[in-house]
Formats: structure tokens, sequence, C-alpha cells
């Protein structure tokens, strides 16, 4: 099929990256040339990992780069589609924008699809003429690595909707899991929750933030950390996810003051160098305030 993916940062290329290897044709969309050009370079360094790593071969990789294009058009990215993809900043007003802008130019038919990790896939649809063609596909970071994609159900999707997105999901060996459209879904929901609880015994002490990872990464044998993660999705995201899922579901989601001082400071995580580790070439080379 025909895959339009707007917004060429870490999610986004990284979905337009498991889309091509798909066999689907992609084009990316970001509003600045720049930002297509690096987001088309890091699929092209992510799939040359992928060869280091025996995962895929380089015919593989060949075909993949082969099947994605970019532009700053957005009516040249949807005009085709059958499946539009936003992977936007993490604000309602914003994705709801896009949604409106997509309807204008996209075929009737091509389901549109959200990346949103916690907003209400049921209010984003809510500006589109069709909001049944409006369905939750939510991507893990790194999302050309991370196995799982939660399918999101809005009040308005179709039974022809989450079919189709049932489809696209295995066709990308990806594993759905289906929930329902509450705040935070099921995933960043617990994640939110693990992530708050590592920072707060951070800010409390009770140990350094390098084995409160370590002790999720062995312990319950995940990739990484939960403080670790926050670095990778970003300081402000997380900021706004819980500060959503507080006004949401109660003040067990309030962030921590160590996880506000660090989006005051700047420190966004990964995209800047340094949040609670310090980055360089998207490697830890350190933790933030040691010497």
């Amino acid at each position: 099929m025909k895959i339009a993916v707007l917004g060429a940062g870490s999610m986004g290329n990284g979905i337009a990256h498991v889309s091509a290897l798909g066999r689907h044709s992609v084009i990316v969309r970001d509003v600045e040339q720049a930002l297509v050009r690096d987001g088309l370079e890091q699929i092209g360094a992510n799939l040359e990992e992928g060869i280091e790593r025996e995962k895929i071969t380089p015919a593989e990789k060949e075909d993949a780069v082969e099947r994605i294009t970019g532009t700053v058009s957005l009516e040249a990215a949807v005009e085709e589609a059958d499946l539009v993809i936003e992977a936007v900043p993490e604000r309602l007003d914003v994705k709801q924008n896009v949604f409106e802008e997509v309807e204008e130019f996209a075929p009737d038919d091509a389901v549109v699809a959200t990346n949103t990790s916690s907003l209400s896939v049921t209010e984003i649809a809510s500006v589109l003429n069709e909001p049944s063609r409006c369905i939750g596909l939510h991507f893990f970071n790194p999302a050309h690595i991370m196995p799982l994609v939660e399918i999101v159900v809005a009040e308005q999707t179709s039974a022809d909707t989450k079919e189709f997105a049932d489809h696209y999901v295995e066709s990308i060996e990806k594993t759905p899991t289906t929930v329902n459209d509450v705040p935070g879904f099921a995933s960043s929901r617990l994640g939110a929750m693990f992530s708050l609880e590592a920072i707060r015994m951070a800010q409390e002490g009770v140990a350094s933030i390098e084995d409160i990872d370590e002790t999720m990464r062995l312990g319950y044998n995940l990739p990484m950390g939960p403080i670790e993660l926050v670095d990778h999705t970003g300081v402000d995201v997380n900021v706004e996810v819980m500060e959503y899922l507080r006004e949401e579901l109660g003040e067990r989601f309030k962030p921590p003051q160590l996880l506000k001082r660090k989006l005051r400071a700047g420190k966004l995580g990964r995209k800047t160098g340094e949040g609670f580790y310090v980055w360089e070439d998207g490697d830890i080379v350190g933790v933030s305030g040691e010497e």
C-alpha cells in the first residue's frame, strides 16, 4: 500500500523504516527540507545498523531505501495514500490541525492514524468529516526495534478501519494489542507509573539513576530502564503526558520536581544531548551532573 508518514523525527522515521521493510511505498513529510533530510539519513543509518546486527540483508536495505521518498508538501504526501500516520508533536491542537489538512487532500477512503501515546483518539478524530476512518497506531520508541503496536479504537472507529489497522500491523511484522480509547491507553498509563516512581526514587536518594535503571533492565528483562526511556522519548513529552494523565486520572500522575527541573533547564534528554544522562551521537556517555 501507499503510506504517508507525517513527521520525520524519531517516531516518524522509525514508522517509515518498518513500513518500507514491510514492502510498502512510503512518503515522509515534514515542514522543513532539513528535517526531511535528517529523517531519511537516520533511516539509512538504522538500516545499516540492522545489517550489522544481522537483522536484515543488504538487499533488504536497498529495497527499503528505494521505497522511501521525502517531501515538505502535505498534499504531495497524502494525495494517493491508503494510510496516513501522523507522528507530529504530542499536542491535541497540532494533531487536530494536521488531520483537518489531511482530510482536504487525502483520498476519501484513506485510513487516518495517529501515533499519539496518550491523547484522546476520539477527540483527535472529532475534527474529521469522516471520523470513522480514524484509529490510533501507537508505536514504541525506537519504532524500528520495538515489536509492539498498540491499536487504539476511538468511539467513531469503524470495524473496517480496525480490520485495516490489524492487517497493516501484521504486514510490518509487529505484534498488535487492542485497547479502547481511555486516557493513557494501557501502555502509557502503565509506563508513566514506572517512570514516575523511578524518578521519585532518584529524587529521594533511594539509589542512583544508573542503579535504578539497571535494576529494572536486569530484574524485569526490559530493553532499557524507565529513566533512560524518559531521555529517549523526551523530558518535555513525558511532562506533557503526565500532566494530561494527572488532569484525567488524578494526582498519582503528578510529575516529580526532579523531572520538572530538567524541563526548565532545557535538558530534554537524548535530543538535546543531556537529560538525566549525557548523550553523544545517540549513546550514553555519562550521567547529568557528574564530572
